[in-house]
């Protein structure tokens, strides 16, 4: 395997790594990226920011490269995040719309209201939600003066992240997105892999502004030359949580993996069709040369190390998030306790913006120790409530779960999850699999890799296998799920 080179773009920092030939990291370097916040509920970056940011990393990574050994660059980014630009001078005409800002909640709740939801639901595998770009973008077309006339005329593009890096990348030859990406955006069809007319019509986005959409493993344009000092193909991209999967090499329908960070992301690969059901989202996985598309189920956990971080500073219960794992281990249990972090409100199943935070089952006798298990727990709960609403969507029971993300440090979590979801969880060697699975599709694109290599390549660090008999398990489940009704609605 040629070295490659990974760019991960993502909602707080810049970061470019070189990978080598047995998909180890060479060189890795990252910049922070500022976030504005010009009203509550608005989230916003500088496009030109995330631009120089990446840029420098780039060139730092590219510093240590073999002469010509770069076989392809591979590029994942934080979705759904709506960038507008020129397409004659790359100039961006509005500050990147993030995909946590909400402005257009009220937007979304009138078309809930005027009945559009299933015909959205069935065409993109999505919620109607500010989450995504389309409601974005389409704010932008009525805010930005005269913005509408130039889109129209074909003078203005737009793309989430990843389409804004390569065109500049690439001196504005190429104006690209890939199939899960633009699965992201709610106004592409994931059935008939096309930007869907119905859908640019609700949301008054001209067809003129979107990019052309190909496969996760492809060629979309080389960088220019005065840029990087040498013409270096763009050959794998794909949004953040669909590297992950990739980098976790979850090739099989039932596989699935989940990211532990603030929040967490579960996504389980379901195969060649998708797969649709109650609380979970549908979505493109990625697109190989010569082979069908395949799709994924996912599930969005708004609270879960951000839980444990509650704990340090809104409780002062522990000095830092290394503290709880053994907290948590000085009791056998939670003495009955349960804690719902709905600190920003729920996500899958319940998708509930105001339920809010639930600690129950409080005795005389519990303390912060029980507290703090029952924190862990809640992380491993709420991906329990996933995984279960994607068997239930796909009819594939989940055989092992695969794990990455800095919270999967604590070994007493993953034994937790072990036991509550009764099956494996798999800790690879390298957990940052979002980075990874990029270098990984590049270099499918670039043609020095296969699925097979990757496979062979996955390394295992820990398996954690359940302990829990059965009975006691689905005992807990239906506490959680008591504290959960708790929990819904709390602030409507």
């Amino acid at each position: 395997m040629s070295q490659l080179l990974s760019i991960d773009q993502g909602t707080t920092s810049s970061r470019a790594t070189l990978y080598g030939s047995s998909g180890e990291a060479l060189a890795t370097f990252s910049q922070p990226l500022t976030q504005h916040y010009p009203k509550p509920g608005w989230v916003e970056h500088d496009p030109e920011e995330i631009w120089r940011g990446q840029l420098d990393c780039i060139r730092e990574a590219l510093a240590g490269a073999a002469q010509g050994g770069v076989a392809g660059i591979g590029i994942t980014n934080q979705r759904e995040t709506t960038v507008i630009w020129e397409r004659a001078t790359g100039k961006p005409l509005h500050r990147a719309i993030v995909w946590q800002d909400r402005r257009t909640a009220e937007f979304t709740e009138s078309l809930k209201r005027e009945g559009v939801e299933p015909m959205v639901r069935q065409r993109t595998g999505l919620l109607l939600d500010p989450y995504f770009s389309a409601s974005k973008l389409s704010w932008l077309l009525d805010t930005v003066p005269g913005l509408r006339g130039r889109c129209e005329r074909g003078e203005v593009c737009f793309g989430t992240v990843d389409s804004w890096l390569i065109f500049r990348l690439t001196g504005g030859k190429s104006h690209v997105t890939d199939l899960s990406n633009a699965s992201r955006t709610m106004l592409f069809n994931i059935q008939t892999l096309e930007w869907d007319e119905e859908l640019l019509r609700l949301f008054k986005v001209p067809r003129a502004m979107l990019p052309e959409v190909l496969g996760s493993a492809a060629h979309f344009g080389s960088t220019s030359a005065d840029l990087l000092g040498a013409e270096i193909p763009i050959t794998g991209v794909a949004g953040d949580q669909q590297a992950a999967l990739f980098g976790q090499a979850c090739f099989t329908p039932g596989m699935a993996k989940a990211t532990f960070g603030t929040g967490a992301f579960v996504v389980m690969n379901c195969g060649a069709r998708p797969a649709g059901g109650e609380g979970v989202l549908s979505t493109i996985a990625w697109r190989l040369p010569g082979e069908p598309v395949q799709y994924a189920l996912e599930g969005s956990i708004f609270i879960a190390g951000a839980a444990v971080q509650w704990l340090e500073e809104g409780l002062g219960m522990i000095a830092g998030p290394a503290e709880v794992e053994a907290l948590a281990r000085s009791v056998a249990d939670t003495g009955g306790v349960y804690f719902v972090p709905a600190l920003s409100g729920l996500g899958t199943p319940y998708w509930d913006p105001y339920a809010r935070g639930v600690i129950a089952g409080l005795t005389r006798g519990s303390g912060k120790a029980h507290l703090a298990r029952a924190a862990l727990e809640a992380i491993a709960f709420q991906t329990l409530d996933a995984i279960r609403a994607m068997e239930g969507a796909s009819g594939i029971p989940l055989s092992e779960l695969r794990v990455d993300g800095g919270a999967t440090r604590n070994d007493l979590l993953l034994e937790i999850q072990a036991d509550l979801l009764g099956v494996p969880v798999l800790r690879p060697r390298c957990t940052e699999s979002t980075s990874l699975g990029a270098a990984f599709l590049a270099g499918i694109g670039a043609g020095v890799l296969d699925t097979e290599q990757i496979g062979r390549r996955w390394a295992l660090d820990r398996r954690l296998d359940p302990a829990l008999a059965a009975e006691r398990r689905e005992e807990m489940y239906r506490g959680w799920k008591k504290c959960v009704q708790l929990s819904l609605g709390w602030a409507k």
